[in-house]
């Protein structure tokens, strides 16, 4: 990276991503949180500046910005916050963990987090702002969408499609071909067997929907 690191967010997702940067020799200049309380903190010894309005004293030519918010459902406001800083000219940086596998062809969106034992092969494409988790297996000719989040454990068979803000929860199967629309929220541990519409919550061995 050539450019020193702001952090978006100070929760969980910031630590396992400041590990990252501190694997990856990253410069990290430091936090902004939207939460006042933790200004003049630190985490990981990495200091909290202040709320996002402090990084108007940095210029988009001086940093680039790492996206640490977080989802435990849909990635609404992950994606608001990358739309929000791009709006005003930002550039957020591509974290891949050093222990990670991704094949040479592999397609990377800006912004995209590629955690630790991770392995994507051959033929993905990775969206923008998009986060394939602590040791998720993306098998070959997987395209997943923009501002989605794999969670941890997740198994993708090859040729999956994933569309656009979808959140695959910790650890998913999806066999072989399936697609999964935009908007879909796929519950932790399921078995998905079968194509997911748009806007669509499943759940359960095998997957079926939730109302």
């Amino acid at each position: 990276m050539s450019l020193p690191v702001i952090i978006l967010g100070a929760g969980g997702h910031a630590k396992v991503l400041i590990d990252v940067l501190h694997a990856s020799r990253a410069v990290i200049a430091g936090i902004v949180d939207s939460e006042p309380a933790l200004a003049g903190s630190s985490l990981l010894s990495v200091p909290v500046l202040g709320n996002d309005d402090i990084l108007t004293d940095f210029s988009p030519s001086e940093v680039q910005l790492v996206n640490a918010l977080g989802s435990v459902g849909l990635p609404t406001k992950r994606r608001q916050l990358f739309e929000r800083f791009k709006g005003m000219g930002y550039f957020f940086a591509t974290v891949v963990h050093p222990s990670a596998v991704v094949a040479l062809d592999v397609e990377l969106g800006e912004g995209t987090q590629i955690m630790a034992g991770a392995v994507v092969q051959p033929g993905c494409r990775i969206g923008i702002n998009s986060i394939i988790n602590t040791r998720v297996s993306v098998d070959h000719d997987c395209i997943i969408g923009d501002h989605v989040h794999i969670a941890p454990g997740v198994t993708l068979s090859g040729g999956v499609k994933v569309g656009a803000g979808s959140h695959i929860g910790t650890g998913v199967t999806v066999i072989h071909g399936i697609s999964i629309g935009i908007g879909c929220l796929l519950s932790a541990g399921s078995v998905v067997i079968r194509d997911v519409i748009e806007g669509t919550k499943v759940r359960g061995v095998p997957a079926r929907e939730v109302i």
